[in-house]
């Protein structure tokens, strides 16, 4: 009986050794750039592919050569935001302003993060913005960590280990990436005490749970949806009155930290009349990078900050400097009232007409290049987990051309863009485009748009 050869198997014998290939000239270069054992292992791979498709690629080379481009690739990308989201977490949130990003540069060289220059002593790296947020804020004590769920997990830490916490049920609130009140209450090693109904929580609720045992009230604020219809909250006010009568600490989680008024996001100054402690993040509404702002007013906030200070969770959760040198700028540029060099205070203010002006002016752009393009009316969004729900007017330049296509083509691109589809339509919101930015993404949108047409 004749034996039938397996034409595949032929083609997978005659394939050339890793160990020859290497050292042909060809692949020097890449030898000499990338190093020996990563061209060996991505020849290896490519080999690989080319034995189980039983079929030799003519342009082996080039797929090693992208392959190894890939591995050692930027993963983290500019990219321009035509979502119309301001503070995008998926996008970073805040953007810095370019006096922030000046700092960086004296942060990553040596600087005195550490060095009292007057004695030529060790020096406390918080005490560098301490003195800003405290004049900032108008409180009596301010300390900064790496961001907020931190800030809030050392003043449970440092303040409640062991004690119980009062908070409404309707503020056991979960954020992104399934971060939950509760466990961070757990971790801290506090014992939590729920009060209310999910709807509805009174003064009387939290004055029934205080026992010899409860080491402060909390109150979360709801900062990423609402609940609205039969409702009933206990203003911070309240809060107060009940625990400084039992001598209890009033620690108020802010969240977005608004310094001036938002829809009815609560401000810091607001917080502030009432609370022992404040917490909330650097780079959602303050305008500056990823930190917990901390702040203590009066007596027990102070005696509260300077504990969480010593507490060895703070050293574990401390700010880089780097973070400090952007946060110090930014707090500053706010002392000196120059809020418009902040990206998100410009955004929040800029007025629709200059909205308006900027997206024609990419509507003509774009015409001139053959892309169809029209002007509607539309909503941005301050996201982050503030003021959920209300938007702001805007005017949206919108894509003629497959929806889905044209957003993917666009994010796909160099640098990528990240638009919006609404009412089935791609759409670029110039709220969120930076100052400088026009014309990289109207080539962009060119290039889209010819990509997909072709």
């Amino acid at each position: 009986m004749r034996r039938i050869r397996d034409s595949r198997s032929d083609r997978a014998a005659s394939l050339p050794a890793v160990g020859t290939l290497v050292n042909e000239p060809a692949y020097a270069g890449l030898v000499s750039e990338f190093g020996r054992p990563r061209v060996v292992e991505a020849i290896r791979a490519q080999i690989a592919v080319e034995r189980n498709s039983g079929a030799a690629d003519a342009e082996r080379y080039a797929a090693v050569e992208a392959k190894l481009r890939s591995l050692v690739a930027p993963r983290l990308r500019r990219v321009i935001n035509a979502s119309g989201v301001i503070l995008h977490t998926n996008l970073g949130r805040a953007p810095l302003s370019k006096t922030a990003v000046d700092a960086l540069a004296v942060a990553a060289g040596y600087s005195n993060l550490e060095l009292d220059l007057a004695t030529g002593r060790r020096g406390e790296r918080s005490s560098l913005v301490s003195g800003l947020l405290e004049s900032l804020f108008d409180c009596d004590m301010a300390l900064a960590v790496n961001n907020n769920a931190a800030a809030v997990l050392l003043a449970l830490t440092a303040l409640c280990k062991g004690k119980e916490v009062v908070v409404s049920r309707g503020q056991l609130v979960e954020i992104g990436g399934s971060f939950r009140m509760p466990d961070v209450m757990r971790l801290s090693g506090a014992r939590m005490v729920e009060v209310g109904t999910t709807n509805r929580t009174r003064a009387a609720d939290y004055d029934g749970a205080v026992t010899d045992r409860t080491a402060a009230l909390l109150r979360v604020h709801t900062s990423n949806f609402r609940v609205t219809g039969f409702t009933e909250s206990t203003s911070l006010a309240e809060m107060a009155e009940v625990a400084h009568r039992h001598g209890l600490l009033l620690i108020d989680d802010l969240g977005s930290g608004a310094m001036e008024p938002v829809a009815d996001e609560p401000t810091v100054a607001e917080s502030l009349a009432h609370s022992d402690v404040v917490t909330f993040s650097g780079d959602k509404l303050l305008g500056g990078p990823q930190a917990g702002i901390v702040l203590g007013r009066g007596e027990r906030g102070v005696a509260g900050v300077k504990k969480m200070a010593r507490h060895p969770l703070a050293r574990a959760v401390r700010i880089d400097k780097l973070t400090l040198s952007a946060l110090e700028a930014t707090v500053r540029q706010r002392l000196t009232g120059r809020l418009d060099e902040i990206p998100v205070e410009h955004m929040l203010r800029v007025p629709v007409d200059e909205i308006r002006r900027r997206a024609a002016f990419w509507l003509v752009k774009l015409a001139d290049r053959g892309v169809e393009t029209t002007l509607v009316g539309g909503e941005s969004a301050v996201g982050g987990g503030s003021v959920p729900g209300h938007g702001l007017p805007t005017v949206l330049l919108a894509i003629a051309g497959p929806p889905s296509r044209l957003a993917l083509a666009l994010r796909n691109g160099d640098p990528p863009v990240i638009a919006r589809i609404e009412n089935d339509v791609c759409c670029l919101d110039p709220r969120t485009v930076l100052k400088g930015e026009d014309e990289i993404l109207v080539d962009a949108v060119e290039v889209a748009a010819r990509g997909i047409g072709k």
